[in-house]
């Protein structure tokens, strides 16, 4: 699994829905997930820390499972199934783990409020995430002098 981490919130330029972008901690591979707007907004009051009068579901959320002792250790991204992500959340209570299916926004909106990781499984990982072009800058030069230095016993095993 890959760890994860709120990129970005932002809206997609064809469907017009908003999208949240995860970003490998590396920073090397993002992951875009369209989410709805109520979600978007969950998670973008999450991010900026701004408080809300009355809770929100997420918020509900929190507070059920922190009165429960339940502690949610992390959620998992680990599914993609006709364009539509599955996730699950990994919930630990009097020392049992659960595994809880949720949508991936309710798990992120739901993750930022209990500083819980994020994460995606392999599979989503090589399949889904896409490089970030800016993350290694390509060097011609460097690449010019590798080249440049090969031998043909280099392809030997």
């Amino acid at each position: 699994m890959r760890q994860m981490k709120v990129d970005k919130l932002g809206i997609d330029l064809l469907t017009h829905d908003p999208v949240v972008i995860l970003k490998d901690l590396e920073g090397k591979r993002y992951l875009p997930i369209l989410i709805g707007p109520f979600e978007a907004t969950a998670i973008a009051l999450a991010l900026e820390g701004t408080a809300v009068p009355r809770p929100l579901s997420h918020d509900l959320m929190r507070t059920l499972l922190e009165s429960l002792s339940a502690k949610l250790e992390q959620i998992v991204i680990h599914d993609i199934k006709d364009s539509t992500f599955f996730a699950k959340l990994i919930v630990r209570t009097n020392g049992e783990v659960q595994e809880i299916d949720a949508r991936p926004s309710d798990g992120i909106a739901l993750a930022l409020r209990m500083n819980a990781p994020i994460f995606v499984s392999d599979k989503i990982a090589l399949e889904e995430t896409v490089a970030d072009k800016n993350a290694e800058p390509e060097d011609p030069q460097k690449f010019k002098k590798f080249i440049e230095e090969l031998k043909p016993s280099d392809f030997l095993d």
